[in-house]
């Protein structure tokens, strides 16, 4: 059996060149061979940074290597299905940013490729592979904070003027699955569902909305049957807040404002009982989480073990996004379908 995987990258995206491809560099069990753009003068650079062997003059040319085994998609969200489906028709396993698709039919429709052709197909949350989340996670299913009660996730950032202005990033493009709720609004409503591990079963919303159409600041409150309730922020027109809260009915968890993204320095978390103002700091140590990601993955597709999630979960994901994009646009309460299926966790 193989150690290791060989992977292609489709375009230089700012999450490719910072986070994915360092991480794969890396990682114990995959190199990245051929990152094919549309731009090759410009990606020569980015290779070379890198240590790739090649650079693909488009993305056609590394879905139909040979000698690639699994295809990491960063591309703009209306491009997902498109090069997802073909890589896997390709016979290639496929790491894809979020979020996985425009809305869940979209993601159903990769999902079935994904099986019909017998590859992998998992979604760039990485966030659930940072040993903090995970020791959070932990520590809530083993009833360290009683019954979950409340989930309280933030992430918001403030977009440049001159962009918001101008309204030509892909963000801002209705039409390319732009909006503050699908771009980080995603994290929120993924961490929701794990730590609640079920849908929804109804979700109100609230937004404002780009001259191009698009939400650039939204709050959506999601409630879960047993009466968990949920509220998640995103914004592109806010000071920075990236954070989540998970309070129980003997405890509260709070973490500050690296909760999605916390780079590899230490981490913390605090944790308070029920009837206390101030508790224990708990620190974690550095992680990457984008490695931890990818080599997970890459395992995965060895055969070593199974995904920790599957795109499965990720339909039930864009089925709860799709509700709230509904329910900000209509006023109205929107009931999701029955969807109580248990979320996947490490």
């Amino acid at each position: 059996m193989a150690d290791a995987i060989t992977w292609g990258v489709l375009g230089t995206a700012t999450i490719a060149r910072k986070y994915v491809i360092p991480a794969i560099q890396s990682s114990g069990n995959g190199q990245v061979r051929v990152l094919g753009s549309r731009e090759p003068d410009a990606a020569r650079g980015v290779a070379r940074k890198h240590g790739i062997q090649r650079v693909a003059d488009g993305y056609d040319a590394v879905v139909n290597d040979p000698y690639v085994d699994a295809v990491y998609i960063p591309l703009p969200n209306h491009l997902h299905r498109v090069w997802v489906l073909r890589a896997l028709n390709a016979g290639k396993h496929v790491l894809c940013e979020k979020p996985l698709a425009l809305n869940a039919q979209e993601a159903k429709e990769m999902t079935e490729g994904a099986r019909d052709a017998d590859r992998l197909l998992m979604e760039g949350f990485m966030y659930r592979f940072h040993s903090r989340n995970r020791r959070i996670f932990q520590m809530a299913a083993h009833g360290r904070l009683g019954t979950i009660r409340l989930f309280r996730a933030a992430f918001c950032y403030r977009m440049d003027d001159a962009l918001l202005t101008s309204g030509s990033n892909f963000r801002l493009q209705p039409a390319e699955g732009g909006g503050a709720l699908l771009d980080v609004g995603c994290y929120g409503v993924s961490a929701a569902r794990w730590f609640f591990g079920r849908n929804p079963a109804a979700v109100q919303a609230q937004a404002e909305y780009h001259v191009n159409g698009a939400d650039i600041h939204f709050t959506g409150s999601l409630r879960f049957d047993g009466g968990g309730l949920a509220v998640v922020e995103a914004s592109f027109t806010s000071a920075l807040q990236q954070t989540f809260t998970l309070a129980g009915s003997q405890g509260v968890i709070e973490l500050p404002h690296d909760a999605f993204i916390p780079w590899d320095k230490d981490t913390v978390f605090s944790v308070r009982d029920v009837d206390q103002e101030s508790g224990e700091t708990v620190t974690v140590p550095g992680a990457d989480e984008y490695r931890r990601m990818v080599e997970h993955f890459a395992d995965a597709a060895l055969g070593r073990i199974p995904l920790e999630f599957y795109p499965e979960d990720s339909i039930r994901n864009m089925h709860v996004l799709d509700c709230l994009a509904e329910a900000a646009r209509s006023g109205k309460t929107i009931r999701l379908h029955s969807e109580q299926n248990p979320v996947e966790s490490p």
